[in-house]
């Protein structure tokens, strides 16, 4: 499990560098903007849904704990 986070965690990070890329690139030098800096957006919030849902999944099956804070201390 910790290594499909980590794996999820890299995937919403590089969505977002690809983003800033084509934010700064598209459209420079006369050439016409494309949707590319959109996709990857899409493709970040699509990364992030995944896995807070293979996270839930996780959590429901008892592959993880969760562990809190104690309350009244």
């Amino acid at each position: 499990m910790t290594y499909l986070v980590a794996i999820a965690f890299l995937a919403i990070l590089a969505s977002l560098a690809t983003a800033l890329f084509f934010m700064m690139k598209d459209g420079a030098n006369g050439k016409a903007k494309t949707s590319n800096m959109a996709k990857a957006l899409a493709f970040r919030i699509g990364f992030s849904v995944l896995l807070f849902v293979c996270i839930l999944i996780a959590w429901k099956m008892g592959y993880i704990q969760p562990t809190g804070l104690p309350v009244g201390k």
